[in-house]
């Protein structure tokens, strides 16, 4: 069952190297996501299972110990997704590495200390559809007894003139309406959110706040949002779910 979940986002600009000179812009928000996870870590989970935007049409599954990296951002730093079980376990380099994501959630746990806890990573595409997050999210809520997701995704990249997606005013409206409904667990505002419209806002993180959805439903968690900022007109939130 799941028992505690934390929402972060998931640029690379989160990691200060990758930010250089804009890096104290998102201070806030490092600090937001350094606090939620450490109420995933006082969790005490059997489980972690990190969910992010992934590059997969669908979803892609990750295994403890899988790399990443920020060196196509320029910066020559590598980042593993937990610890391996042993060294035979390692994913080899060769092997199919971390999407940005959750190359950025590894950098957050490692930069937090996580736990020896066994870690799952699960990308999923933007083509899946509410009903399919929503089932993702059933079946990794009972992967274990005590289960904890990070979830990654980015809010819309629409909200001022020079964001990535240029100004669209129905941006502001459809951030604060996911700030609310992470703040305050709402599944169902979560399950129903506007597929097109977060598409059309380039929204990265509607699938993964669905498998969210579908993971809390036997839950009963309370929400509180800790971050919610546009400073490079894209929407970043911070939220934990215990």
């Amino acid at each position: 069952m799941l028992v505690a979940a934390a929402v972060c986002p998931c640029p690379p600009l989160l990691v200060p190297d990758v930010a250089a000179g804009a890096a104290p812009e998102l201070d806030p928000a490092r600090a937001a996501c350094t606090d939620a996870l450490g109420l995933l870590a006082a969790a005490r989970p059997d489980l972690l299972v990190v969910v992010g935007p992934g590059v997969e049409h669908e979803h892609g599954t990750y295994a403890q110990g899988t790399r990443g990296s920020f060196r196509g951002f320029g910066v020559d730093i590598d980042v593993r997704l937990g610890r391996p079980k042993d060294d035979a376990d390692a994913p080899e380099p060769s092997e199919r590495g971390l999407p940005a994501s959750l190359a950025v959630a590894a950098w957050l746990l490692e930069r937090t200390g996580w736990s020896d806890a066994p870690i799952e990573g699960l990308g999923v595409g933007e083509p899946l559809t509410p009903e399919r997050c929503i089932n993702i999210g059933r079946d990794i809520a009972v992967r274990a007894e005590r289960v904890a997701l990070l979830v990654m995704g980015d809010a819309s990249a629409c909200r001022t003139l020079k964001a990535p997606g240029y100004l669209d005013e129905r941006a502001a409206p459809f951030d604060a309406s996911v700030a609310h409904a992470l703040g305050k667990a709402d599944l169902a505002a979560l399950r129903t959110l506007d597929t097109e419209l977060a598409h059309e806002l380039k929204v990265s993180g509607r699938a993964p706040w669905q498998v969210l959805a579908g993971a809390a439903e036997e839950a009963g968690l309370s929400g509180a949002l800790l971050y919610e900022d546009a400073p490079y007109g894209v929407g970043y939130m911070v939220a934990t779910w215990s």
